[in-house]
């Protein structure tokens, strides 16, 4: 049994987990306590970062590189456009997402809202919830544009890019943090990857002490 060592809010975890779910590749799921760097958990991954997959008698680590290996052995349902100049433009999204999103929303919100209180860390730094409260609306301006320009993310495909985006987004909007009345196009393309058959699992996550967003696993929100 193929097993991915994740936790429910990180987006990591989440896009790891959408793309197994879309190539229909089963999975059991362990939720890891990853700040808590127990002994088991390093001799997994050194980096003490979820998500890690155990697969095929190994273990893998690194989000965007256990992703690119799923589409090499299961290239069926594709996630990566065949020429080089779409396949760029999908790794600098995801780029985007996991490194500038990550760090300037994603960090600031659901880090100081949940992971703060979760790992014991104290308050929530006001400063820093502020800072990311403005940073998305930024980065929903970027997301609109590109889509006002395409069917997805990264082109006419849907592709590793949406689902980077989507796994950031998802965390966010548990916590409500995302207003989607800003940009119909960007709800619209949530919309749409929300009601994927892939999805499911992340509507019916939930974090002891928090509470989703009444609209957090509403197909029509």
């Amino acid at each position: 049994m193929n097993t991915l060592y994740h936790y429910p809010l990180s987006p990591f975890s989440r896009k790891v987990r959408l793309c197994l779910a879309e190539k229909k590749i089963e999975v059991g799921l362990v939720e890891e306590r990853y700040w808590e760097q127990s002994p088991e958990f390093l001799r997994r991954n050194p980096a003490a970062k979820v998500p890690v997959l155990k697969m095929n008698g190994r273990l893998m680590s690194e989000s965007t590189a256990i992703c690119e290996y799923l589409e090499e052995v299961q290239p069926t349902p594709p996630l990566m456009p065949r020429d080089a100049e779409g396949r760029y433009e999908v790794r600098r999204l995801v780029g985007w997402f996991d490194d500038k999103f990550y760090h300037e929303v994603t960090s600031k919100l659901i880090g100081e809202r949940v992971y703060r209180k979760v790992m014991g860390r104290g308050y929530p730094d006001s400063a820093n919830v502020k800072a990311g409260a403005r940073a998305i609306k930024y980065h929903l301006d970027y997301m609109a544009h590109l889509l006002e320009h395409r069917r997805w993310l990264a082109g006419n495909e849907m592709t590793l890019a949406d689902f980077a985006g989507a796994a950031h987004l998802s965390c966010l909007d548990y916590t409500s943090d995302v207003d989607w009345n800003r940009h119909e196009v960007v709800k619209d393309w949530y919309a749409k990857i929300k009601s994927r058959p892939a999805f499911r699992s992340l509507l019916a996550d939930e974090v002891p002490g928090f509470q989703p967003a009444a609209h957090y696993a509403d197909l029509d929100f």
